[in-house]
């Protein structure tokens, strides 16, 4: 069987990884995972369960009751199934976000996953963002990116998001939000975001999105071919 090919994009929570690796899968034809999506949908079934992120027994006593399945749509998008149920647009809110970075870090959980993330690796073509694809889930992946951006501009851009949904958005909270996510991901014992030696860094702070995608279509052909 031809050997596939990785390509892992990490870095903090807003610097726009999932658009960018979106992008960069749809114009390559590979598979798009958004490990951060997987790990929203284990912190949303706690959280219906009333089980906090930080309830290493709970977490541990309910693991077993959570399927999750990765489904995607005609267009290539990922959907995330929750025992059944498609819980993608219901793991999208910022007290999920916060919940999902505090359950990434109880080793049940990452255990649990971490199969599942590799087993989509092994089998396809895949570009996957998340915190510690490089170091830990994909430590051999062709291609390494650290996509990150000033916690200012990664608050401003999240604020003019969700205003353009019409939803009320403060930038002050925001930006104390991603800060706190910074450190929660950056201080947590198992698997914590770091770049790797042999990763690409990339800061998107004054960069459009189609100046990122050619950035790092660039590093893919230079690495990859």
């Amino acid at each position: 069987m031809a050997k596939t090919v990785a390509i892992a994009i990490d870095g903090p929570a807003g610097a726009g990884k999932s658009t960018i690796a979106r992008r960069i899968a749809k114009e390559m034809g590979y598979y798009y995972v958004d490990t951060g999506a997987i790990y929203r949908t284990v912190a949303y079934f706690m959280d219906l369960l009333g089980v906090s992120p930080k309830d290493t027994d709970g977490v541990e006593r309910y693991i077993d009751e959570l399927t999750v399945q990765i489904e995607y749509d005609e267009d290539g998008l990922q959907h995330m199934i929750m025992n059944g149920m498609d819980v993608t647009g219901d793991i999208r809110t910022q007290d999920i976000s916060q919940k999902a970075s505090l359950i990434s870090a109880q080793p049940v959980v990452r255990e649990v996953l971490l199969d599942m993330q590799r087993e989509v690796a092994r089998q396809h073509n895949v570009v996957m963002d998340g915190r510690d694809i490089g170091t830990v889930v994909l430590p051999d992946a062709n291609v390494k990116i650290f996509l990150t951006a000033s916690a200012e501009v990664r608050a401003k851009r999240r604020t003019d998001e969700l205003l353009a949904k019409g939803q009320k958005a403060d930038f002050s909270r925001i930006l104390q939000e991603i800060e706190q996510r910074d450190y929660q991901d950056t201080h947590r014992a198992i698997a914590p975001l770091k770049m790797c030696r042999d990763s690409v860094k990339v800061d998107t702070s004054e960069m459009t999105i189609e100046q990122v995608v050619q950035t790092i279509r660039n590093i893919i052909t230079e690495k990859v071919g």
